[in-house]
């Protein structure tokens, strides 16, 4: 056999040797690619995103499309060839396992913290939409969740109302731990709460709850391993009643990252004339109580999902503008916001047409 010959055939041996090794290879990453973007003003699936009953609301018109990220399985463990392959991939972003799931966290608690973080993100939104038209929101601090063998299992449950510890009144959830760790480890801490069955009731019934009880528990001391504080734990969180109804109908979306543009969006429906004025504007970011636009992760991967479904402005939390503005897609404008308020102002410039001053990203922030 010719040498030549003998030196392709080795070569290409070699070469699916390659190919084969790096298939079977596993390598401890994870690939983020963009993912589909939704139109909060618009349909899913057959029906609205946004339902509001119970209070007038206006046509729209345009787009306020939040964005998403697709991200590989917790379960999943990608080959060398797949790592390569994203990392050569533009729009793609290839970053270590442990990024996005620390801790060894299971595909199962992902996908709940994910629908905790999007459940929380829709009320949020909701508030904040709410008081920045006026509309009064009745709010209160719950137990959110309790920690399975902690000294609350059993004697508090998600849902009870916490309205006061230690006799001193609860207005904010922080207000909790506060005044839990200014006991030291072992001591008794008193819980004032309405049980989380009466307040479902009196909400249902339309009514205020009635009666309260007082709850005993054993402080413990934390894991941390700097100074010992006192907990009984618990995590608390706030609910609210709304004074008419607001349903977010979206599946199969997790984590926080919607909540100005659902915000957005509903303040779109409840007030006269379309807020992007029949612009595509497209964004993200999260959103507390207050109005306040947080970040979010994969904002390189939520901007090319943007333009390539035709978004013009992307808005983009302040947090998350150097990261967004290296690499800006072609024909799409960043715009930088901290709060709703200037989300609603920068809109207010988009439908009029005076986009020169708006704020924009710069590499700086």
């Amino acid at each position: 056999m010719p040498r030549r010959t003998v030196t392709m055939l080795a070569s290409t041996l070699m070469l699916i040797a390659l190919l084969c090794a790096g298939v079977l290879i596993k390598v401890p990453y994870a690939e983020m690619s963009p993912g589909p973007t939704v139109n909060t003003l618009g349909d899913h699936d057959g029906e609205p995103v946004l339902q509001i009953a119970g209070h007038k609301t206006y046509p729209t018109s345009g787009h306020l499309n939040m964005t998403t990220v697709r991200v590989t399985s917790a379960d999943y463990r990608m080959n060398l060839v797949e790592a390569v392959y994203g990392w050569l991939a533009h729009d793609n972003k290839v970053v270590p396992h442990d990024t996005l799931y620390p801790d060894g966290t299971t595909e199962e608690q992902s996908t709940q913290e994910n629908a905790e973080e999007f459940s929380q993100s829709q009320e949020s939104a909701k508030v904040a939409a709410l008081k920045e038209l006026g509309i009064k929101v009745q709010s209160w601090v719950i137990v959110s969740t309790v920690v399975k063998d902690s000294p609350a299992e059993g004697a508090l449950h998600a849902g009870d109302v916490i309205k006061a510890v230690d006799g001193t009144a609860v207005k904010v959830p922080t207000d909790v731990a506060e005044l839990v760790t200014k006991h030291k480890p072992g001591e008794d801490v008193v819980f004032t709460i309405v049980p989380a069955k009466e307040q479902a009731a009196a909400e249902k019934e339309n009514r205020q709850p009635t009666g309260s009880e007082k709850v005993t528990i054993t402080t413990t001391a934390s894991d941390d391993t700097a100074e010992k504080r006192a907990i009984v734990g618990i995590s608390a969180g706030t609910d609210h009643t709304f004074p008419f109804s607001i349903d977010i109908k979206l599946a199969d979306v997790g984590g926080p990252s919607a909540g100005l543009m659902f915000a957005l969006g509903i303040y779109d429906k409840l007030t006269k004339g379309p807020l992007t004025g029949g612009a595509f504007v497209a964004g993200t970011g999260t959103i507390d109580d207050s109005g306040k636009v947080g970040p979010i992760g994969g904002i390189e991967m939520k901007t090319v999902g943007a333009r390539d479904m035709g978004a013009k402005y992307f808005l983009t939390p302040a947090d998350n503008c150097a990261s967004a503005a290296r690499d800006t897609p072609k024909g799409l404008t960043l715009v930088k916001v901290n709060t709703i308020k200037d989300a609603l102002a920068s809109l207010k410039d988009i439908r009029a047409g005076d986009t020169a001053d708006l704020p924009s990203c710069t590499t700086k922030g």
